[in-house]
């Protein structure tokens, strides 16, 4: 299967694409955008929209109110408060622009300078920093503006330098984090110099706090201006400004306190809509940049027909038991996509089942939707999701995290990252302890050390005080199998916990998740896409491909004698332990999007024993024996080869049915250096 290269226009515009989407279902956001615009025009037009001459007045029509003639009635001198209300959001806008833009062409190349060299410049840099910051901004406004003298123009570039600082702060600290990414290192051992690393990769990765913090900047600026115009060193007398506005309005307060709500109200106003802008665009590349909201979305129950799976995926004493699970997001141009279709299963008490299938076939989306943890805007359906007889489906957030490390337990791929490394080991473990059971510190720290020794890490006395980075990653998975146990769940979802690791320390990873299950009868969901750690472990297995189960059954038979096509290439792809020669075999392609997936069989556009009927209707799964499900329409009459099929030295797979039964019993694959017995 050919390559096919994207542009990179191309995914600029899906992602812009997806941006604008989730923009026009932030309506709050775009209100506010709507008052922005309002303002902007306002003042652009104000020389046209402006019924009056904002600076000549006629002080025998002084504080006259509303009238036609006058729409927000006149000051003291006779001047139009509605022209004068116009030509002040002009200055606004531009003390804003003003403000902000020199903050940000100080601020922002300093920071990331400073915050990629580091060293002696970073240090004095943040000391200037802070000097300037420990002083009331007002305070030090005030100062500087003494020394260069009044005016609009000199007291908002006073007031660019100070907020020059907070920019300063924030880019040096995006970009100390940014420079310790992998991606930082991959362009500099590929030999780009410091500026290209600056500008083209560190830069456009920390925009969407600096945009965020600009847009605050620009409200900031806007109520620093009026405040310096009412103290008189902003603009000068007489010339149109909400600041000066609210100082005329105050000399005059007791002949007229209208005069102080026009001004006010823009202010208030234009302030806000800025502020919420802000809010919006913070919650906009959030999402882009994590694929969801940080809120969590359950279970929700919907009627289906909670119908039993075919043997292979059903128990007869289930503690975990799914029925028509679905998982579906939005996409810009396509509406809702399901990526998770109607996956039943059941996980039996003590038992081990492997849930295995290739990146992006749905694995961990499917057991993370058991916990009610697929982000928003996703949506998790199912018409049943019992754990030892519990409904979980339609439980309210707070009953969800009773569940949630109490009676099923978590443990990640990527161990190190889902540490916090700002509180040591123990810390972290004791606080699942005190929140679902209410220990003391005392106790917590007990009853940490207990789990250390449980887990096998020496010396856990000590390690408890230690932080992540100071354990090597099989440690490290250690310590969140230990925080998974900490309240004795009777369920343990393991999202691939032998990623990342060496074989010898995914042997002994492995090795104790058996002991703790043989010691405390917890069943575990076991996700991965290393057949291997299967074989050893897993006492069922359901293989999972495009967002559906395509087969399931004892890991024994199923490895043996595969019923689908794609386990029977999974299997084939797999190094074993015999004498071969020539290219591993492999499947072609890839999974294919959600977006694409066929109407009828998913695997078929990588298939070998495709047919047009595998396409022209869903398929379902059905039975195969007694202990077996699969979904393909060909499962009758294809005989697929297991781990007993070996092909000759570098000879692929036989692409047609009718292949031998197996005849021999060899052991089942392995990845690990010490088969156990």
């Amino acid at each position: 299967m050919s390559e096919v290269k994207v542009p990179a226009a191309a995914v600029s515009g899906r992602s812009g694409s997806r941006l604008l989407s989730r923009l026009v279902q932030q309506r709050a956001t775009l209100f506010w955008a709507a008052v922005v615009l309002l303002v902007v025009l306002a003042a652009l037009l104000s020389p046209l929209l402006s019924p009056h001459d904002p600076l000549k007045g006629n002080i025998r029509e002084g504080l006259l109110g509303p009238s036609a003639d006058h729409w927000l009635g006149t000051d003291k001198l006779g001047r139009d408060v509605l022209s004068r209300l116009l030509y002040g959001a002009r200055v606004a806008l531009l003390a804003g622009l003003e403000a902000v833009g020199i903050a940000a062409l100080i601020g922002i190349p300093l920071g990331l300078l400073v915050g990629y060299l580091g060293g002696w410049p970073d240090r004095i840099a943040m000391r200037i920093v802070e000097g300037v910051m420990s002083v009331p901004f007002l305070v030090l406004a005030i100062a500087l503006i003494s020394v260069l003298g009044p005016g609009l123009t000199k007291s908002m570039a006073v007031v660019g330098v100070v907020y020059a600082m907070t920019l300063l702060r924030l880019t040096r600290g995006q970009a100390l984090a940014a420079r310790e990414e992998l991606y930082v290192d991959g362009v500099r051992v590929a030999g780009a110099g410091d500026r290209r690393i600056l500008f083209r990769h560190i830069l456009p990765n920390i925009t969407p706090p600096l945009i965020v913090q600009v847009t605050l900047m620009i409200a900031g600026a806007i109520i620093a201006e009026a405040t310096l115009s009412f103290l008189g060193l902003g603009v000068q007398a007489g010339q149109a400004s909400w600041g000066s506005m609210l100082s005329d309005a105050q000399a005059s307060i007791r002949e007229s306190f209208f005069l102080a709500l026009p001004p006010g109200l823009a202010i208030l106003l234009t302030v806000l809509a800025f502020n919420q802008v802000g809010d919006g665009l913070r919650d906009l590349f959030a999402r882009e940049a994590k694929g969801g909201s940080l809120g969590v979305n359950p279970v929700h129950h919907e009627s289906g027909s909670g119908q039993p799976p075919p043997p292979g995926l059903v128990a007869a004493d289930p503690l975990l038991r799914v029925r028509d699970l679905t998982v579906s997001f939005p996409q810009p141009g396509a509406g809702r996509v399901t990526v998770v279709q109607g996956v039943s299963l059941d996980v039996a008490k003590g038992e081990i089942l492997g849930l295995v299938g290739e990146s992006g076939s749905g694995k961990s989306v499917t057991a993370m939707s058991l916990l009610g943890l697929v982000p928003d805007p996703g949506r998790v359906a199912a018409s049943a999701v019992e754990l030892d007889g519990r409904e979980l489906t339609g439980l309210s957030f707070e009953e969800l995290r009773k569940v949630r490390g109490g009676a099923i337990g978590v443990v990640f791929q990527e161990p190190i990252a889902s540490l916090n490394p700002a509180y040591t080991v123990g810390d972290q473990v004791a606080e699942v302890l005190r929140e679902h059971e209410g220990l003391s510190r005392a106790q917590a720290r007990a009853r940490v050390v207990e789990l250390f020794e449980q887990v096998h890490i020496p010396e856990p006395d000590k390690r408890i005080r230690d932080y992540p980075h100071q354990f090597s990653g099989g440690m490290a998975q250690r310590v969140m199998i230990a925080m998974a146990l900490a309240c004795r769940p009777r369920l343990l979802v393991a999202d691939e916990p032998t990623t990342a690791l060496d074989v010898t320390v995914q042997g002994q990873v492995l090795d104790l998740l058996l002991e703790l299950r043989a010691e405390t009868g917890m069943s575990i969901l076991l996700i991965t896409h290393d057949l291997g750690v299967v074989a050893d472990v897993a006492d069922r297995v359901a293989v999972m491909y495009a967002g559906q189960i395509v087969e399931g059954g004892p890991t024994e038979d199923v490895f043996r004698r595969p019923a689908h096509p794609y386990t029977e290439g999974l299997l084939a792809s797999l190094p074993r332990n015999v004498r071969r020669a020539g290219r591993l075999p492999s499947i072609p392609g890839v999974v294919p999007p959600p977006s694409a997936w066929p109407v009828g069989c998913h695997f078929a556009d990588r298939c070998p024993y495709a047919r047009p009927q595998c396409l022209e209707t869903p398929v379902e799964l059905s039975a195969r024996g007694d202990d077996r499900a699969t979904r393909c329409v060909r499962a009758g009459e294809l005989t697929l080869a297991g781990v007993g099929d070996v092909p000759a030295a570098g000879e692929p797979l036989p692409p047609a049915a009718g292949r031998p039964v197996v005849k021999a019993d060899p052991p089942l694959i392995s990845t690990r250096i010490e088969k156990r017995p």
